[in-house]
């Protein structure tokens, strides 16, 4: 077992506490809050040892979870890294590009692992549905969400956005090519509706849609490739793929055939692949484990991470070009 420790006991970081000290593959041994009254307060209510300092905490801890606000996350990875414990750190990476890329190559020296908490990636439907994602060429997201102040520190961008911003970068093996957006603030002091469009160099183009004050929560996106469409709720864990194929000369009853006007025929198979019920915080943690015993790349490297900040940062700097 790894010993774990949690730099940050916010709503977040409490749910990191509790998996952690379910999980078998690591022992937790405790965590640090800049605020000694919440502190003292999670310490007496859930048991969890609470650390007097940042310090304290990562020297007793082979692998640290940063789970601080974002403002903080670049302090805090160099104070693990330069201790030479594994960092886990929430999504995003940081604040801005140049701290990520810092982040990432401070990593690679002190010879550490490191994984970016984007949990959609682990999520069971992505999961059932992924190695199915073949070069596709247009990618529609829609994440929506009713208003929680719990997030607007940052862009609804960097809050939501940046969910579906990471998923498609690990489908789509193409440079980006072009970026344009448009973002509006209704509540917040940043937007909190955006829109934007990714155009990769292989011709790809992914139309990213996020808001923050949505009266109902939608988590979905779809990707269209060559003869087949498949679309993944995340939010229902549901996902489905929809193929076409060259119809054969004989059909049955059922068969659904489109002809196009070619007249080819195509008949449109469905697939629902199965998904294996999971805990995806709980996977990604464990899977950052397995990373470090192995010693390989973990699922959201480092370098994903600050790739998704990369494109989130390109999108937010369109806002003010209108």
């Amino acid at each position: 077992m790894l010993k774990a420790g949690v730099l940050g006991a916010g709503h977040l970081g409490k749910i990191h506490l509790k998996l952690l000290q379910q999980s078998t593959k690591y022992e937790l041994v405790g965590f640090y809050d800049a605020s000694k009254e919440a502190s003292e307060k999670i310490e007496s209510e859930f048991g969890y040892k609470s650390f007097p300092s940042m310090e304290s905490l990562i020297d007793a801890s082979e692998m640290v979870v940063v789970v601080t606000p974002t403002s903080k996350h670049f302090e805090c990875a160099k104070m693990v890294i330069n201790a030479g414990k594994h960092l886990f750190i929430e999504k995003p990476i940081t604040q801005t590009v140049t701290q990520a890329e810092e982040i990432r190559d401070l990593a690679k020296l002190k010879k550490v692992r490191g994984q970016v908490g984007q949990v959609e990636r682990f999520n069971p439907a992505f999961q059932a549905i992924k190695d199915k994602i073949h070069n596709p060429m247009f990618i529609e997201t829609h994440r929506l969400s009713e208003f929680n102040p719990r997030g607007t520190d940052v862009s609804v961008v960097l809050d939501l956005m940046i969910h579906d911003i990471d998923a498609i970068l690990s489908v789509v093996k193409s440079p980006v090519k072009a970026v344009s957006a448009s973002g509006v603030s209704v509540i917040s002091e940043t937007p909190d509706i955006a829109n934007a469009r990714i155009e990769f160099e292989n011709g790809c183009v992914a139309n990213l849609t996020a808001s923050r004050i949505s009266l109902k929560s939608m988590r979905k996106a779809r990707f269209f490739q060559r003869d087949a469409y498949i679309s993944v709720d995340f939010l229902e864990k549901k996902c489905e793929v929809v193929k076409m194929k060259n119809a054969p000369e004989k059909l049955d009853d059922f068969a659904m055939v489109l002809t196009n006007a070619e007249g080819v025929k195509k008949q449109i198979y469905f697939e629902n692949p199965k998904i294996e019920a999971n805990n995806a915080i709980l996977d990604e943690l464990e899977s950052f484990y397995e990373a470090i015993k192995a010693d390989r790349t973990p699922e959201v490297s480092l370098k994903q991470g600050t790739e998704a900040l990369r494109v989130a940062m390109l999108i937010i700097e369109n806002f003010k070009k209108i």
